[in-house]
């Protein structure tokens, strides 16, 4: 059922809400949270088909925030907001409001969106791209226990990253984290099935791939060792390497969906690990409604850190080679000194002695 409402107000939204209820003959509300999706036009139909598959598993009343933009000035002085109120099949398992707001209202989405969360249940705002730089101060944000962003869609990943770390409050979460959730738990078993010590460990992946960084951070966090990142094609993350004392373990997976797991002693094994969609990543996310810790202390241990550990204690190997050839040099370029000197010094006429 879909009701289109132009020029409206949150109040005839919530009374079109009751009445599509009452029309598809559940008037009561079994929702268990307020999912806020904050996008553009361009992302809005993916992200919403992503939540209504998602709503499967969280029934959710879902409010898609659209912030569109308005061409001339007499438009964007003059405050419009149109809404699409979906129900039962065209909703998934849940209740669907489609905000589009224009001209003043953009800058105050929060009070709109405000008088439509459900009472009494908790609240998540997922911006699927453009997020803003501090979650947690965001109007929308400050609404919400949990805050989902994804900086895989950002233009600077890397330096999205990092900007994550700096304005990091409990609750804020990201789907980058999200998908290699898979990888910890592989590598946590294959450490659980060998009694050994780890001194290094690499991790390869596409470049400007924050998975590929969160995950090295979590390692050298957890494990205390140096962790080298290296590029490859893709897709995503493509192989962990970890050197132990009882030989290496290694995972592997260069197609993206069945992975290799060789730990030295045992026989090589097939591990389904494919890429999930984002309809997966966003029914884990709203498993837990708590603050993540662990994604805290893996963001804040900073690639700055990472990068000088992994350049003093795990050099390249090319580096080491080099530093090899030169040791093997110095000594005879000390010899080759020496003889120069030598026979300088036989060259060199003798000085008379002065008249007493």
């Amino acid at each position: 059922m879909k009701t289109d409402l132009t020029d409206t107000t949150s109040s005839k939204i919530n009374k079109a809400l009751v009445l599509g209820r009452r029309a598809i003959g559940t008037p009561a509300v079994g929702m268990v949270l307020t999912l806020v999706i904050v996008t553009d036009e361009e992302n809005a139909y993916d992200a919403l088909k992503a939540a209504n598959e998602a709503s499967r598993e969280h029934p959710s009343r879902t409010l898609v925030v659209i912030k569109r933009v308005s061409r001339s000035p007499r438009d964007r002085a003059k405050a419009r907001l149109d809404a699409e109120v979906r129900l039962g099949a065209d909703a998934s398992t849940g209740e669907t409001v489609v905000l589009r707001l224009y001209g003043e209202v953009v800058d105050h989405a929060q009070s709109v969106v405000l008088p439509l969360l459900l009472p009494d249940a908790p609240v998540v705002v997922w911006w699927p791209v453009n997020a803003p730089t501090d979650p947690a101060n965001d109007p929308l944000g400050a609404l919400a226990q949990r805050r989902v962003t994804d900086t895989y869609a950002a233009e600077q990943p890397i330096q999205e990253l990092t900007a994550r770390a700096d304005t990091y409050t409990p609750g804020d979460t990201d789907l980058s984290w999200t998908r290699i959730t898979p990888w910890r738990s592989m590598l946590a078993a294959a450490l659980d099935q060998v009694v050994c010590e780890v001194t290094s460990a690499e991790v390869e992946g596409e470049e400007f791939n924050p998975s590929v960084e969160l995950l090295a951070m979590w390692l050298s966090e957890r494990l205390k060792v140096p962790v080298r990142r290296s590029k490859s094609t893709g897709p995503g993350l493509t192989s962990v390497r970890m050197e132990t004392s009882s030989g290496p373990i290694v995972l592997d997976r260069p197609d993206g969906s069945l992975a290799t797991l060789s730990i030295q002693g045992q026989p090589d094994r097939g591990v389904a690990l494919k890429r999930r969609d984002t309809a997966e990543l966003i029914a884990e996310e709203l498993r837990r409604l708590d603050p993540d810790d662990t994604y805290a202390t893996a963001l804040k241990f900073g690639l700055e850190r990472l990068d000088e550990e992994a350049a003093t204690t795990a050099p390249e190997p090319e580096t080491v080679v080099e530093a090899v050839a030169e040791s093997a040099v110095e000594p005879v370029q000390a010899e080759k000194t020496a003889a120069a000197e030598k026979t300088a010094a036989k060259k060199a006429p003798a000085k008379k002695a002065a008249a007493k």
